[in-house]
């Protein structure tokens, strides 16, 4: 290779090599080969229709969108294993202008629920989303109650707008680890007095299958799933269980936190992210998205849970 040639014009000649090279290219790789050619970076907004149709189910007196957009990424929290610096390059990356834009292209392709951690940037910029961009994403919110404080976390996030509660997964891992799984039948009872539809989250199975033998009853789960262990190491136990649990499952971790693909698989693993989950009982999945990949995430999950033969669970739409 000549000394002249350095990486960027070897990127951006190899990219360029030929026009059906450039039509196969991801989003991702036409943002980069825009950055070294100069050419406007695209963006997942500037797409020219967005995909309708995505599927909703219910989840107490709410429609829920099949697929929920997670708040990891938005709120800077990475599970990028033993890399890092992602989580630093994720709140740089979602300014507040960002997160606004992701949730109304999210919006705009039919998720009308997204899963965000309570925090007082959350609920500033939840405000602003509904007062400059007319935004009616619905938002459950992630708390994290203690024993000693069941339901503060649940009031504050209830009197700023969410419409409803989950307890996180950790703390539910904890909590059953500690003993203090009967503790969540306070969350429960509060969530539902004040209107608001709540769940108990967890890693473990140990988690739903203890609230199960509780008797507590909330309006839904959440608990992961995925094909390589992330997080999910009794999937198939988890998914005996559920089909037998009647309430709604909000499946999370599904693509292993990034390792597999939501569909049209580039890893090699045992089946993708999506397909897995909605063919094995998940009434609803939860991801983190970039604003360029929700388009695609969206006609994913649409094709997957049309696909899937419904095992009769009521609360399907």
């Amino acid at each position: 290779m000549s000394k002249g040639i350095n990486r960027r014009k070897f990127l951006k000649s190899s990219l360029a090599a030929s026009a059906g090279a450039i039509a196969g290219l991801s989003l991702e790789e036409k943002a980069l080969l825009a950055a070294t050619s100069g050419a406007k970076k695209p963006t997942a907004s500037a797409s020219k229709e967005p995909i309708k149709g995505l599927q909703t189910g219910q989840i107490g007196k709410l429609k829920i969108s099949r697929l929920i957009i997670g708040g990891n990424l938005i709120s800077g929290y990475a599970h990028s294993r033993e890399i890092i610096y992602v989580s630093s390059v994720l709140r740089h990356y979602f300014t507040e202008e960002k997160i606004l834009e992701t949730l109304q292209i999210a919006e705009e392709n039919g998720i009308n629920t997204a899963i965000l951690r309570l925090d007082d940037r959350t609920i500033k910029i939840l405000k602003r989303y509904r007062k400059e961009r007319g935004g009616k994403i619905q938002w459950l919110a992630q708390i994290k109650p203690k024993p000693l404080d069941m339901t503060s976390d649940a009031k504050k996030a209830i009197d700023n707008g969410a419409v409803g509660v989950f307890s996180h997964g950790g703390v539910g891992n904890k909590f059953f680890a500690d003993g203090h799984i009967g503790l969540f039948g306070k969350l429960v009872s509060f969530a539902k007095e004040n209107g608001a539809i709540v769940g108990i989250g967890g890693h473990s199975l140990d988690v739903p299958m203890a609230v199960e033998e509780e008797g507590i009853s909330p309006d839904f789960y959440f608990k992961t799933l995925n094909t390589v262990g992330y997080e999910s190491k009794t999937p198939k136990e988890t998914i005996a269980f559920m089909e037998k649990v009647k309430k709604p499952w909000v499946a999370f971790k599904v693509l292993g936190a990034g390792y597999i693909h939501p569909g049209k698989t580039r890893r090699k693993v045992p089946q993708e992210g999506f397909k897995y989950a909605f063919e094995n009982g998940a009434d609803f999945a939860c991801v983190g998205m970039f604003d360029f990949q929700i388009k695609d995430d969206v006609a994913i999950a649409k094709e997957a849970v049309s696909a899937t033969k419904d095992r009769k669970r009521p609360w399907r739409g």
